[in-house]
């Protein structure tokens, strides 16, 4: 069984980035699961916390290590990604020497009501993830709007469904490719 965990880069409660995480779940092939990965508890990253991680953030670190590979879903806030979402990140980065992210494989995608999608959002967080050693997919960048995906009811659109297929099949290709392989 292949682990994927997905990130939805919003606290929203009606976050459209999560309900993207939802479909992509439901459409995984068989032997592969999805599941969220929550950093909600995570309180402000500060260095103060080094020597002490607090529980919220060892649980997040763990998350992000007990799967194989990662889809963080990134809305686009003020042209960059969510300030949470780069919370979240510096909190898996770190103590120094730890990085929950190094060589573990990611695929980055996005939706927003904006017409370019997350297209901004996903440059930075490459920037971020070149820099913690994580593997990240290249093609096919996938920056949604998303009434095209979604139709006002929620239901997934079947316009969207090949868009987002083939961003789950090379994202899945992605993770099995760089995932480690157990040894016996």
């Amino acid at each position: 069984m292949t682990r994927i965990g997905y990130i939805a880069g919003s606290l929203s409660s009606t976050s459209i980035n999560r309900q993207l995480g939802r479909a992509l779940a439901e459409l995984a092939p068989e032997g592969v699961e999805l599941i969220e990965l929550d950093f909600s508890a995570l309180p402000l990253y500060t260095p103060d916390h080094d020597a002490n991680y607090p529980a919220a953030a060892l649980e997040w670190k763990a998350a992000i290590e007990g799967v194989d590979g990662v889809i963080i879903l990134t809305p686009e806030y003020s042209r960059s990604l969510p300030g949470v979402l780069k919370n979240a990140l510096d909190w898996a980065a770190r103590p120094w020497g730890t990085n929950s992210f190094n060589g573990k494989p990611v695929a980055i995608a996005g939706s927003s009501v904006g017409a370019i999608g997350t297209a901004v959002a996903q440059q930075h967080l490459r920037a971020i993830l070149g820099h913690f050693n994580a593997p990240t997919l290249g093609q096919p960048e996938v920056f949604l709007q998303h009434t095209a995906v979604f139709s006002a009811d929620g239901s997934l659109l079947e316009t969207a469904r090949p868009v987002l297929e083939g961003f789950l099949a090379a994202a899945i290709a992605h993770v099995e490719k760089h995932a480690p392989v157990a040894v016996a």
